[in-house]
């Protein structure tokens, strides 16, 4: 007994793939003065901070317009309707993503379509978009997964051609740029979540739409709230989706160093490349032209479960993003078109490892799981060796 005591104590603490109370109490003065403040104003729903947030938003990425809605599930399903896309449209997509994406989509009655992704960015394909489009098609929602830059000059090419709308999903990529420009203002319309292990996370759901089009934004201002345009009355059918004050003053103090620990995440990343190098162990791509927001340091591992295995040895735990594409999960097998045709998604998903790679890391952990990261040599896959690996909650 006292032995396994002994033992358990000499066990260095787990390090987490988030750790979203950490980030919170890095700010923690600042986040108290700011929620005071939301408490003595005695307005809670759609105030001043939320109108200081998304007037410091748009100002960050160099958008026009902000719109703080409840979550980025409801900023994507918004942003759709307030471009036109309407029940019984086709909006392409990809399955490499979290689910969310679809959900928004079929929260609005459209209907989603699948492409492939490409396998240096793991993000939408454009070169396959022209066999998606049909005359159904209304838009083309490419995400920047785990914060890497889709190919948007292509993409929107495609669109061009086509009179299609983009909106982009930006869940992932707070801060991520395309040849020094931020995504979330290539398309007509961009969603963004704050979830809080985001890189811009807040302390519960909250999420934002932005676009350079007055027309949209007056939209979107109107669906979030029960298609008011004014007071009491509907001019369309709305929802209510509205940021809360105390969400967009926690957003309005960690907006101000959002570069700083974005910037420590990629040095992090840069280790985590070298520390691999050697290893069969395959990097997310640097790919030149497009700053990667690195919300996510997902590898590929022919010996994926082992690799899992061998890094929670040292207290590094591990996360899949996802544990399987959207076309095969129960609620969505056999029922949305192109499902058939995604190779590369699929042989994929049956590599992929998230890596703890966040800004609260210590140099101490760092240095832990780069010496951990250089130790491993890559064998071959075992076809018959059990998944032990957790899901853990972050989107």
């Amino acid at each position: 007994m006292a032995n396994d005591i002994g033992r358990q104590l000499s066990q260095p603490s787990p390090i987490l793939v988030a750790d979203p109370a950490a980030d919170v109490y890095r700010y923690h003065e600042d986040i108290l003065t700011a929620v005071d403040r939301v408490l003595r104003s005695g307005r809670y729903i759609l105030g001043k901070e939320v109108e200081a947030f998304e007037c410091e938003w748009a100002r960050y990425l160099g958008a026009r317009y902000c719109v703080g809605v409840a979550s980025g599930t409801d900023a994507l399903a918004l942003a759709l309707k307030a471009v036109g896309v309407h029940a019984g449209d086709e909006v392409v997509t990809v399955s490499h993503t979290a689910v969310a994406t679809v959900a928004a989509i079929e929260a609005i009655g459209a209907r989603p379509v699948f492409v492939d992704i490409a396998p240096s960015s793991r993000c939408m394909d454009p070169s396959l978009l022209d066999a998606a489009i049909s005359s159904c098609t209304r838009a083309i929602v490419p995400v920047h997964v785990y914060g890497q830059p889709a190919d948007m000059e292509s993409i929107l090419a495609v669109a061009r051609q086509h009179d299609l709308q983009v909106v982009e999903d930006c869940a992932q990529a707070h801060g991520a740029e395309i040849a020094g420009r931020k995504v979330g203002t290539f398309g007509i319309a961009a969603a963004f979540s704050f979830y809080p292990t985001k890189n811009l996370g807040a302390v519960g759901d909250a999420g934002a739409v932005v676009c350079n089009d007055g027309v949209v934004a007056a939209q979107v201002r109107s669906l979030r709230q029960y298609g008011w345009r004014e007071r009491y009355v509907s001019d369309v059918v709305g929802t209510n989706s509205r940021l809360d004050e105390l969400q967009a003053a926690i957003l309005r103090v960690k907006l101000k160093d959002l570069d700083r620990r974005n910037q420590m995440r990629r040095t992090i990343a840069a280790r985590y490349r070298k520390a691999l190098a050697s290893t069969g162990v395959v990097s997310p791509s640097d790919i030149p032209g497009t700053t990667h927001a690195m919300h996510l340091f997902v590898v590929e591992s022919l010996a994926r479960d082992g690799f899992a295995e061998f890094l929670l040895e040292a207290g590094v735990t591990t996360a899949l993003h996802y544990p399987m594409p959207i076309h095969l999960q129960p609620a969505y097998v056999n029922r949305i078109t192109g499902a058939d045709r995604l190779p590369v998604t699929e042989r994929l998903y049956k590599r992929l490892l998230t890596i703890p790679c966040h800004s609260d890391l210590t140099a101490e952990q760092v240095e832990r799981i780069c010496g951990r990261l250089r130790a491993w040599p890559e064998p071959l896959p075992s076809s018959k060796q059990p998944s032990r690996l957790s899901v853990q909650g972050i989107s």
